[in-house]
């Protein structure tokens, strides 16, 4: 129905402790939540009077004074939630007065239907969760099919502009290359030091039976796997454990890097880094640290101590062995939290064969920067970026991970929440992201937003994965020293896209193949001289076209 204006402040007033405090008059009076515009850069006459044809508060809720609606496009996890009749949006509604139709597609078709909508020109006026590349907003951007945001987040986004401030990675990482900017981020709080690293995990029952320390080198991570391969840790007489269970070697390599020099900006450009010995750009798979540590683990895969299917096999089959208790060393999350496996703890960071000992397998706090995206469709551009920058705040944030108190979350006297027994220990037997699902939206990964600590109750959110974070920490790379993913102009991606499908898909081949035996490392020298024909001089001038805008931005 019609709300008046007084009728949604009433209504908004009586939502869920993490909204009430958002209540406020429209004369932005309120301090926090679902603000508008951030002191230094008040609306000039003109605008002010734009807002108030609009209907739009620029502060506080409601966000507009009479309801309206807006078409929006999102992927979701689950097939059997209806956006258009869950609980989060119904109620944001009533706080925000903005009506949100919903067209949703499941994540596995989104990059068809998200296509099939641009190519129409039927899109909305908002996607949302849809997980567009750099590329692709770059590309729209400059067709004018997406709107640049750079204005609306200093006028009307004070809670993401104050993360933009705190945090200067954000602001470099979503610039495009003109300098606009064209979509909102998935962000991860810096401090949430468990989300962005998370060594692999091991029984800690199965060392302390074989009297094992845990492993501080790579000798001794060897000796570790090859004991527990060898010495029937699990006690049933038959030769069944798998030392390390993983779907492909990524993992594997990852967790080693650092042990061997490499990827010292993180992970979130894998293949380059900066020679430590040059100062210069270096192409990761072709530096001599890289050929050791594939010699290092095509070792360990010759002597029967990873998946002996390890470049094949299906997360199926692991995922069985792992719910089955035989794996001694899982490359995942927290075992409790996929395979219901209590006692393994986190493995320390390793020193190499050169003394490296650091953990590089680590990405920036920027995930996918095209969650939330305005078209140039969209009729009421101030009201949405106030409507997602309320998502940014802590009471958008709870709001979104947890809901509501004393429906889907309990709050202790000590101040800490958690989730209702209905959602963690559901009566109909729905996992806990099936039960949120039928009130948030955010299983599966895909959403705008920031992701706290205080409020995620995911694996990564665990006290043993906290307590890992911790244990690694001192050698982990620092927030400053990590490159967000580098965005490249249009005639650069157009020559990178090519360059880089043939130059990575190589070097991934060759990686399996050079790790199972499948090539020799003999045949060393041509693999780097092939890569050079496929043109890694230009995709090293590439890639420091956009590391140089990155760093004197």
């Amino acid at each position: 129905m019609k709300v008046s204006k007084m009728g949604s402040i009433l209504l908004t007033c009586v939502l869920s402790v993490s909204m009430v405090s958002a209540c406020s008059s429209s004369n932005g009076n309120g301090d926090n939540s679902g603000s508008g515009t951030a002191k230094g850069n008040e609306p000039s006459n003109t605008e002010k009077k734009a807002e108030e044809a609009a209907g739009l508060n620029p502060s506080g809720f409601p966000i507009v004074n009479d309801k309206i609606t807006v078409k929006g496009f999102a992927a979701k996890l689950f097939a059997n939630a209806d956006w258009n009749n869950l609980k989060l949006w119904q109620e944001y509604e009533k706080a925000t007065n903005i009506h949100m139709e919903w067209d949703t597609t499941q994540k596995d078709s989104l990059k068809e239907k998200r296509n099939i909508l641009l190519a129409g020109g039927e899109y909305p006026e908002v996607f949302y969760a849809s997980a567009f590349s750099r590329s692709d907003l770059f590309k729209y951007g400059k067709q004018g099919v997406f709107l640049p945001l750079n204005d609306l987040i200093d006028k009307y986004a004070p809670h993401f502009k104050a993360l933009m401030a705190k945090y200067p990675i954000i602001g470099k990482g979503i610039k495009m290359p003109d300098g606009n900017i064209y979509g909102l981020p998935t962000l991860y709080d810096p401090e949430f030091k468990s989300v962005f690293y998370n060594t692999p995990w091991v029984k800690k029952e199965w060392l302390d039976k074989l009297g094992l320390a845990e492993p501080q080198n790579l000798d001794d991570f060897y000796n570790m796997l090859k004991a527990f391969k060898e010495k029937d840790p699990n006690g049933n007489g038959k030769q069944d454990e798998i030392a390390w269970g993983a779907v492909g070697t990524t993992g594997l390599l990852g967790y080693l890097k650092g042990s061997f020099g490499l990827n010292n900006h993180g992970n979130s450009n894998a293949y380059v880094d900066t020679d430590p010995k040059t100062g210069k750009l270096r192409f990761v798979a072709t530096d001599p640290g890289y050929k050791e540590l594939l010699q290092y683990v095509n070792k360990l895969y010759k002597d029967g101590l990873l998946e002996k299917d390890i470049v094949s096999v299906k997360s199926e089959e692991i995922d069985a062995k792992g719910t089955g208790g035989l794996l001694a060393v899982i490359d995942n999350v927290d075992p409790v939290a996929i395979y219901n496996q209590q006692g393994y703890v986190g493995l320390p960071v390793l020193k190499g064969p050169h003394g490296d000992q650091m953990y590089t397998y680590i990405g920036s706090p920027l995930g996918n920067i095209g969650m939330f995206v305005l078209t140039d469709k969209a009729k009421n551009q101030e009201a949405m970026i106030r409507w997602m920058d309320y998502f940014y705040s802590d009471e958008g944030i709870k709001l979104f991970f947890m809901g509501w108190k004393d429906e889907t979350y309990k709050e202790q006297a000590d101040g800490t929440i958690d989730y209702t027994d209905e959602i963690k220990k559901n009566p109909d037997g729905l996992s806990l992201d099936q039960a949120i699902s039928q009130y948030l939206v955010w299983p599966g990964g895909y959403y705008p937003g920031f992701v706290k600590q205080q409020f995620f109750k995911g694996a990564e959110g665990l006290p043993t994965s906290v307590e890992n974070a911790k244990k690694s920490e001192a050698l982990t790379l620092k927030q400053d020293q990590i490159w967000p993913a580098f965005n490249f102009t249009s005639e650069e991606q157009t020559e990178l896209t090519t360059l880089a499908t043939d130059i990575q898909t190589y070097v991934d081949e060759m990686r399996d193949k050079f790790i199972v035996g499948d090539a020799s490392f003999d045949k060393w020298d041509e693999y780097a001289a092939t890569l050079n024909k496929m043109g890694l001089d230009r995709y090293i001038q590439i890639y420091q076209a956009a590391l140089d805008r990155f760093t004197t931005e």
